[in-house]
């Protein structure tokens, strides 16, 4: 049995949305080279601070986390990293944040070289995991997030959304 054309595409009802949760600047610091390995060119990069900012959260981003990222062999970027955010109210949080990024080879290299690149002109999207606390963040526990992000030479900028 097939299905219509119409049936292909869902209508408002059940169409997913987005909310914005949260802006975030975080400080980094510089890479550590782990070096070529089978499955890419693998380096980490700490975390050493920052902040975020929305309308049901705020607070700063802990030391201490960092982004595993791995450079595949067809360029993209695969970053898996784990951190954890104090909100202004002291709710601990852990976040994991994987994703990808990846554009045209003389945007990635600019990028690399710690140019000022136009976030636009290259794809850098995630999906952060939330671990709350039971309370007033349990909400985070119990949706799926998006995350667009913009990398700097020393810092980076993510934009995060309730999938709804």
């Amino acid at each position: 049995m097939g299905m219509s054309d119409e049936n292909l595409v869902p209508d408002d009802a059940i169409r997913p949305g987005l909310e914005f949760v949260y802006a975030a600047h975080a400080q980094l610091a510089a890479p550590i080279q782990i070096g070529d390995t089978p499955d890419g060119t693998r380096r980490i990069i700490p975390i050493l601070s920052g902040s975020i900012e929305g309308p049901r959260i705020r607070g700063q981003i802990l030391g201490g986390g960092s982004d595993w990222q791995v450079r595949r062999p067809d360029g993209v970027t695969v970053a898996d990293a784990t951190y954890g955010i104090q909100t202004d109210d002291g709710a601990v949080i852990q976040i994991r944040n994987r994703g990808l990024r990846h554009g045209p080879a003389d945007v990635m290299a600019r990028l690399m070289a710690g140019d000022i690149v136009d976030p636009k002109s290259y794809y850098f999207r995630t999906v952060p995991e939330f671990m709350a606390p039971l309370g007033r963040y349990t909400w985070l526990n119990e949706n799926i997030f998006i995350c667009s992000g913009a990398r700097y030479s020393d810092s980076i900028r993510l934009w995060v959304w309730r999938i709804v």
